[in-house]
This record gives structure tokens, sequence and C-alpha cells, in this order.
């Protein structure tokens, strides 16, 4: 078997994906999230007594900390291969890939396993996202003083 026609065995027994239906469910379970977030954000506003922002940052955390524990539970992963990127916010696909980072080298140890690694993948994102936000304030006092 040649390279052309392994190629055609495998786009052939590889199974097709329905885009339609990933994209509205990602959307609807995006939209459920959110939608859950924003009822929990008002409850604590009505009962704590907290600002909008304070209470957006409450529910930023306590969004932060489920994401965290689903991920330590199991839950995570097996949500994300049913709802795709639904659950995969910006927020809580974030704290997911930090923690799952850890846990996949919790065997060696608090310090040169979860700690060493826990930024592993996120890393990347955090150093970019750091150099590019230099950039553009830099680029923003040239041209704006």
């Amino acid at each position: 078997m040649n390279k052309d026609e392994y190629n055609k065995l495998v786009k052939r027994l590889t199974p097709k994906e329905n885009k339609s239906k990933n994209a509205l469910v990602a959307f609807l379970v995006g939209g459920f999230i959110g939608f859950l977030a924003e009822v929990f954000a008002t409850i604590v506003m009505e009962f704590t007594g907290l600002s909008r922002v304070d209470a957006y940052l409450v529910t930023c955390l306590v969004v932060i900390f489920l994401s965290c524990l689903f991920t330590a539970l199991g839950f995570f992963d097996n949500w994300v291969t049913k709802v795709k990127m639904g659950i995969i916010l910006p927020t809580t696909g974030f704290a997911h890939s930090i923690m799952s980072a850890g846990l996949d080298y919790k065997k060696d140890g608090f310090i040169t396993g979860i700690g060493a690694n826990f930024f592993k993948l996120a890393g990347s994102v955090i150093l970019y996202g750091m150099v590019s936000a230099f950039l553009f304030a830099i680029i923003g006092v040239i041209l704006y003083g």
C-alpha cells in the first residue's frame, strides 16, 4: 500500500462530524453556562449587597473553582467529549488546562510533579499574552502619548 492509497483509506474510514449539530450544541451549552453564571451573579448581588463588579468577580472565582474541581474528579473531560466547545469557554477551558497539566504529574509529588508542571500548557498563553500586552502598551504610548 502506497502513501496515496493509505490517505484515501484513512479519509474513507474517518468518522464524519456533524458540524452544524456541534455548533448548535456548543452555542446552547455555552449560553446555558453563561445564563447560570448570570443568575448566580444576580443572587450574589441580592443576598450579599456586593456591587455588580464584585459579584461578577465572585462568580468568576466560583466558575474557576468548579472547573478545577470537575477536572480533578474526572467529569470535565467526559463533558467535553459530549458537548465539544460549549464547555471550553475561556475561563473554564483555561482553568481545565492548568489543572489537568498539574494532575498528570501528581505521582511525582507536590513540588516536582504538580508544582513544576502546573502551567505547562497554560504557560505559553500567559507568556504571549503578557508580551503582546506589553507591545500594545508601548504602541499606545507612542501613538497617544
